[in-house]
């Protein structure tokens, strides 16, 4: 296939078709380092006319198709050939449902071997979020759901060793192993891990906290979210000068690839209905408390909630 004048409305469906035959379809384009425009403007060359667009244009287009982008290779002047491989979407944690309930996030599961932090739509914004909630002047530090403790390691990497070492991180999971796991990253005396179910926090008596991460756990299906988030907020957070991070997923794993829009109950297609009701849930209540909120990201929707009035460094 080339793609000269067609549009983008005429191109999707002949690819989506193609793929319904074979798991790899190669076509060809104008190449887009030959434009320097938005999508859609025109270009002749030798008598012939292109419509222009970007790199992304085709990796967007390739992530809705649930492909993966292969390296565009040069072809005829001025095109350049393009191929989309379809993802193993059934390769993928949302579908270890055989697994005990405490292991489906353990070292032995799919999920184990996600690395958001290698993702840049992600680390990114997370890193943004921990600037605005003043990770530098934090100091007791809870994570619920901290896995592997990614979220720690990035703070880590963020702090001079006395900052680091002068801060006190908490992180709690129900996976035995991804704890152990954590353990073996995390050996210093500051960083203290709990394999225990976070519904149960009461058990711990853990005290108060300044800085509240989760990322992808309070909507858990296991979870009543709503009362569970306003206790960790009354019973949990410093009344005085607190924060928090939530990350709320808008996004899917399959096949190696993070893939925009998760996947709603009974719907063939992303729909946000859910997502949206906890957000606005959660940012109405935390500014009720006279939290300052804000709604960052893209694959995960970051909610990062400050006390009004206050300002760590």
């Amino acid at each position: 296939m080339i793609f000269t004048t067609e549009t983008m409305q005429e191109i999707i469906p002949r690819l989506e078709t193609s793929l319904e035959e074979t798991d790899t379809v190669t076509f060809y384009i104008f190449d887009p380092d030959l434009g320097n425009g938005y999508a859609g403007q025109t270009a002749e060359i030798e008598g012939t006319v292109y419509i222009y667009r970007g790199l992304k244009a085709w990796v967007d287009l390739a992530e809705l198709l649930k492909c993966r982008i292969m390296l565009p290779e040069k072809a005829e002047y001025p095109l350049v050939a393009l191929t989309f491989r379809k993802l193993e979407t059934h390769n993928s944690f949302h579908d270890d449902t055989d697994r005990d309930r405490e292991e489906k996030y353990g070292v032995a599961s799919n999920f184990f071997a996600l690395q958001k932090m290698e993702e840049p739509a992600f680390l990114y914004y997370y890193i943004q979020a921990l600037t605005n909630a003043g990770i530098g002047g934090r100091q007791r530090i809870l994570d619920l759901g901290v896995n592997r403790g990614d979220e720690f390691g990035v703070v880590r990497k963020m702090l001079n060793i006395d900052e680091y070492e002068n801060k006190s991180f908490t992180g709690i999971d129900h996976s035995a192993t991804a704890t152990a796991y954590a353990k073996e990253c995390f050996p210093e005396e500051n960083v203290t891990f709990f394999t225990a179910d976070i519904t149960k926090l009461d058990d711990l008596q853990l005290g108060h906290f300044d800085l509240l991460i989760s990322i992808g756990t309070l909507q858990s299906p296991e979870i009543n979210f709503k009362p569970f988030f306003m206790k960790l907020v009354q019973e949990y957070l410093d009344k005085e000068d607190s924060a928090l991070i939530l990350g709320f997923p808008n996004s899917r794993w399959a096949g190696g690839e993070m893939l925009y829009g998760a996947k709603a109950p009974n719907y063939a297609m992303s729909e946000m209905s859910l997502l949206f009701n906890d957000v606005m849930f959660c940012k109405k209540y935390l500014q009720q408390k006279k939290y300052r909120v804000t709604l960052t990201g893209k694959y995960y929707i970051f909610l990062t909630a400050t006390k009004i009035g206050r300002n760590r460094g």
